[in-house]
């Protein structure tokens, strides 16, 4: 795509897919969200190690969302998996995004971690767009465009034997 001005002091504008500005836009869009999901994550095992008990506290009076009584159950009952696995898997996602390794299995992590969060979290009194979704929307980008493989980790990890000689690694990859 090219831009053509009739101001002579405007060059040629070129912004493809494949081209600079878009592998940088893509890694930064990756470093991004990983820090968002490292950060929330961190701080959490800061302030409350691997005893997240919001989590499950918050979960038992969402009786009132679209999952209807599911996270109210799973609030009650699976306290041993959120607690610990809400700030742990959220620094892990961060990681491995800011690292670009296992991009793509990571952002799909965030991508179920924010598909809950919007679906639990949204009353959707301001329509079904809000900031769950635009998380959501992130993580998919992350995972369509490969971002790993824009100045991360995966880059380098596809290239090694084991990936070589097992090809549909790369779906994790990326």
């Amino acid at each position: 795509m090219s831009y053509q001005s009739s101001n002579p002091l405007v060059g040629e504008v070129e912004f493809a897919l494949d081209g600079p500005w878009a592998t940088y836009w893509i890694a930064f869009l990756r470093v991004v969200t990983g820090w968002w999901f490292f950060h929330s994550g961190i701080t959490k095992v800061i302030e409350s190690g691997f005893s997240y008990t919001y989590g499950t506290t918050y979960m038992q009076g969402m009786s009132e969302t679209a999952l209807g009584g599911i996270p109210v159950w799973m609030g009650h009952n699976l306290g041993w998996l959120i607690e610990p696995g809400v700030p742990l898997f959220e620094t892990l996602i961060g990681l491995a995004l800011i690292a670009g390794a296992f991009t793509r299995l990571a952002a799909f992590g965030g991508v179920i971690f924010m598909t809950l969060f919007w679906v639990g979290n949204a009353e959707f009194g301001h329509g079904l767009v809000n900031s769950d979704l635009m998380g959501l929307l992130l993580f998919m980008t992350v995972i369509v465009f490969a971002a790993g493989r824009h100045y991360g980790l995966d880059a380098l990890i596809e290239k090694l034997d084991v990936v070589e000689q097992h090809p549909k690694l790369r779906y994790l990859l990326g």
